[in-house]
Parts: C-alpha cells; structure tokens; sequence
C-alpha cells in the first residue's frame, strides 16, 4: 500500500498487525476447548494498544524490553497512539513511513518484538 501512495491504509494496517500480535499472544494463553473467562473476554474487547498489553501479559516484559533497547521505546511511541478510527484518517506519506518502520524493523521493530511472546 505505502509503495502504491495509499499512505492512509499502510499506516492502519500497520497498527492493525500489532493488535493481531498482542491478541495472537492472548489467544496463546488459552487452551483448546477453554470455557472463555468473562473479564479476560472484556479486557480483549478493545482496541486500544496499551490496554491489550495487560491481558497478554506484555505490560511488564515491554517495559523490560524498553530498558535492554530505548529504540524499541521510540517505536512504541509511535505505534502506541494507533487506533481502529485511524482508517477513518488521513495520514502523511511520513506518518505512514514512521508507523511501518516502528512496526516492521526487522532489527527491532514492535512487530519483531511481540513475536517473541506468542
């Protein structure tokens, strides 16, 4: 999409492939055949980034992760403020840009850093 000028749409799909990793770490913790636990199902039914990381167990551990790489902190920064009303949104060819790379760094970026913990 960002090669094809759709900066609007890279951007949200971005931040939309880290709330899939935060609730593909959630959806980990649950056995086959789970009853689902109400207040887990509750605190999942958002999309909000910062509050997913609670119920997949990721508060503690970014902040851990923030202390062995700050870079990591920059790029959550940015993709912390993302939200589903963000595809309603217009956004900037660097905004766009800025998401992806703190999203997709394969060296370190927030998508990269989630995968460890599913």
């Amino acid at each position: 999409m960002f090669q094809n000028r759709k900066f609007d749409g890279a951007y949200y799909l971005a931040g939309y492939a880290i709330e899939c990793a935060i609730k593909a770490c959630v959806a980990r913790k649950t056995q086959r055949f789970d009853f689902p636990d109400k207040n887990l199902a509750t605190q999942v039914y958002t999309h909000d980034l910062t509050e997913l990381l609670k119920p997949a167990g990721l508060t503690q551990i970014l902040k851990e992760e923030f202390r062995t790489d700050p870079a990591l902190e920059v790029k959550w920064v940015v993709v912390k403020d993302w939200s589903e009303q963000s595809r309603y949104g217009t956004h900037s060819r660097q905004k766009a840009k800025d998401m992806i790379q703190a999203v997709g760094d394969p060296q370190g970026g927030v998508l990269e850093c989630i995968k460890k913990y599913w």
